[in-house]
């Protein structure tokens, strides 16, 4: 895992070559567009640019308005304001007529550069799944989130990209096929299963070598499809070892580990833990330290994987 990219420059980088074969596509930016990277598309490509302004209620109708006359608008924001400011507009003017937007949410999670407190957002993915009709995908590294930008592009109807800051290590080669809705096993295993998602999930590849070093065999899987999530995988991957770690840079509740615990409580009854924020917001900070503070190290995802493996039903 030597090369990093950042997920929000792979975005920019692919909405920018999307401009040469979809002559309807539009991004809409909330005055962020240095921070989330779509001044990609607006200095190579302005026509297919637009600043909306911190107004970001207002962005979110007239992407809705777009959507209604065959263009494929996607939205440029921070998630926090996606998914907070602008949800009434995005409830009912977007997820329940199922239209065709799509929504770029930068900064998600803990590590936003010291942006405050009030710009990080650890409850954007539970406030999704709720939505009917919505889309979740959190990519883990660039090529992924490339493959998953086209994706959703050419797939109908309103769906959220969760995307990140800082540079992450690639974990995927040239050669990755992205599959809409299906979990990726990136390692096998017969311990303990481990579930991540987003670029939670690079960390919890640190933690399986980790836990090798003890004597650990970690099966991980990937979950970049969080709606509509691969029920059918969840439970195969689960049945492996009998015990299922979810590890997410996210609340506990609503996040991964909710719909992972949604479906094995239904389906294949699981002893399992769901390792994330723990029901608290983020503060700000070095990443470093931010990881550290709120367990998020991939240390700490092998000292959680342990403590599971220590129980019984």
């Amino acid at each position: 895992m030597g090369k990093t990219i950042e997920l929000r420059a792979a975005w920019g980088d692919t909405l920018l070559e999307m401009t040469k074969t979809h002559p309807n596509l539009m991004v809409l930016d909330g005055d962020l567009a240095s921070s989330t990277m779509a001044q990609t598309v607006a200095y190579n490509a302005p026509d297919f640019f637009m600043n909306m302004g911190i107004a970001e209620q207002n962005m979110m109708g007239v992407a809705a308005g777009m959507a209604t006359v065959g263009l494929i608008p996607w939205i440029s924001t921070f998630a926090c304001f996606l998914t907070s400011r602008s949800l009434d507009q995005l409830r009912i003017s977007v997820a329940q007529p199922k239209l065709n937007v799509k929504l770029g949410g930068a900064y998600s999670g803990i590590l936003t550069a010291k942006t405050g407190k009030t710009h990080i957002d650890v409850e954007d993915i539970a406030i999704m799944r709720a939505l009917p009709n919505m889309v979740i995908v959190a990519p883990a590294d660039g090529v992924e989130t490339r493959l998953a930008t086209l994706a959703l592009t050419d797939m109908p109807g309103p769906a959220y990209l969760r995307l990140t800051r800082d540079a992450t290590p690639v974990i995927f080669g040239d050669d990755y096929r992205f599959e809409f809705g299906k979990a990726v096993t990136l390692r096998e295993g017969k311990d303990i299963t481990i579930f991540g998602t987003g670029v939670q999930t690079v960390r919890a590849l640190e933690a399986c070598d980790l836990l090798a070093k003890d004597g650990i065999s970690a099966h991980l899987v990937h979950v970049h499809t969080l709606k509509p999530i691969d029920a059918d995988g969840i439970v195969a991957a689960a049945r492996k070892t009998g015990r299922v770690l979810t590890t997410e840079d996210h609340n506990i509740i609503g996040g991964l580990g909710g719909a992972v615990a949604e479906v094995l409580g239904q389906r294949c009854p699981t002893l399992m833990k769901i390792h994330g924020l723990q029901d608290c917001y983020g503060e700000s900070g070095p990443n470093d330290a931010m990881l550290e503070k709120y367990g998020m190290t991939p240390r700490h995802v092998a000292e959680a994987a342990k403590a599971l493996l220590k129980k019984t039903i």
